[in-house]
């Protein structure tokens, strides 16, 4: 190839790049922009169910209220050896490029993470050392690997700390809490591992303009007198993520399932979004007025972070509520077993249900082997080809574009 030929091609491949590149993205008074300045309008979907299992997206309600006591059942029923064979599989199957490839296809430009924290890092009774930080290797593995799908895609994926050490509140399933245990507000140690483990994505991910921000605590609900706890531990995490990474977005829920925002105002923060999610009320503008009003009184941008848990007819409703408003919104969630509300339906397994009887109470025991057939049939029914994807649902998303 001859040297002009050659420049030539160069500075094309360049301005090519340039072109697609968006950039990071940031609060820029009410809106969030890209780098260009380009308004950008977030339709995303929570992972839920991946990293955090709440039990109700897997029809085990009745029989456990937590994630932990999911892993307990599961492993008293196969094995603590059979039990971490089903959750490898289960974590490198529930998402994979696949779903991020449909995502793309279907008009969603975010993915927000529902992060465990204890896939990174381990929890603080279980530290040898008193005020140590052990790193684990299993969220940052399937967080890169995630990051690299989206990148490919060009979707922005926000990071949601949905179970943060010790639980942020009182309703156990969304977190994980183990009501033995203190609190995150009640510990001091579990402040230090949150601070801690967004100190170390903010490491991991500063430079990474696919990375569309951090949801530092996903929905609070607890007592805390004024918010004053919780504007205090939102205010460390800000000062220590901003001292490695200027660059991201950082958003902030409110307490009471990100809803109450008392002592949360003003932003402190140049980069920083309002995040409040909505369930189970009606689609009307006077809803969201005090989200609204914030927006204008703070000059800042706002942002729907979590809903969904409804009918098409309301999520269509809801969508064109937010959109109207210029809101970018972030479904719940991606999968379920025997849902048609989510993006996608999990087949549930022949011998499931004998599962779900025995440890309510209601039927005999299954053997090892019949439980671990099973359960490995779960971890190969929630791979995306293996999902029954639920047209209504996306219809009603995107009905607002077509």
């Amino acid at each position: 190839m001859k040297l002009k030929t050659l420049i030539l091609f160069t500075a094309f491949f360049l301005i090519a790049n340039l072109a697609n590149c968006q950039g990071f993205l940031k609060a820029d008074g009410q809106r969030i922009v890209n780098e260009k300045g380009e308004n950008v309008l977030l339709r995303g979907i929570g992972l839920g169910g991946w990293m955090l299992q709440e039990p109700y997206m897997f029809q085990l309600s009745d029989v456990a209220r937590t994630q932990t006591e999911i892993k307990s059942k599961i492993s008293d029923l196969i094995g603590q050896k059979n039990c971490d064979e089903f959750y490898t599989r289960y974590l490198n199957n529930m998402i994979t490029e696949k779903d991020v490839d449909a995502l793309k296809k279907w008009g969603f430009n975010s993915i927000r993470l529902p992060m465990h924290y204890n896939l990174f890092t381990l929890p603080v009774d279980k530290e040898l050392i008193e005020g140590q930080h052990t790193w684990l290797k299993t969220g940052f593995r399937l967080t890169d690997n995630l990051l690299s799908w989206c990148k490919k895609n060009k979707i922005y994926l926000i990071l949601d700390l949905h179970a943060a050490p010790g639980g942020q509140g009182n309703d156990r399933p969304i977190a994980d809490v183990d009501t033995l245990k203190p609190s995150l507000w009640e510990s001091e140690a579990n402040q230090k591992k949150t601070i801690a483990l967004w100190k170390k994505l903010a490491e991991r991910y500063k430079d990474e303009e696919w990375i569309g921000g951090y949801d530092l605590i996903n929905e609070t609900n607890y007592k805390l007198e004024g918010n004053i706890t919780l504007k205090n531990l939102f205010a460390s995490l800000t000062k220590e993520i901003r001292n490695i990474d200027k660059k991201h977005i950082i958003f902030i829920e409110g307490n009471q399932f990100a809803n109450d925002y008392t002592g949360l105002t003003p932003p402190w923060d140049n980069n920083m979004v309002y995040s409040f999610h909505k369930y189970w009320n009606p689609t009307t503008v006077e809803t969201i007025k005090k989200y609204l009003v914030m927006r204008e009184q703070y000059n800042v941008p706002i942002w729907m972070g979590e809903s969904g848990e409804n009918n098409n007819e309301w999520f269509r409703a809801a969508v064109n509520l937010f959109e109207t408003n210029n809101i970018g919104w972030s479904w719940w969630t991606i999968k379920k077993i025997g849902s048609e509300s989510s993006l996608m339906t999990i087949s549930k397994p022949a011998g499931y249900q004998k599962i779900i009887e025995y440890w309510a109470g209601k039927g005999p025991k299954p053997t090892i082997e019949e439980a671990k057939k099973t359960l490995m049939e779960l971890a190969e029914n929630v791979k995306f080809e293996n999902c029954k994807i639920n047209t209504g649902v996306l219809d009603a998303l995107f009905a607002n574009q077509k």
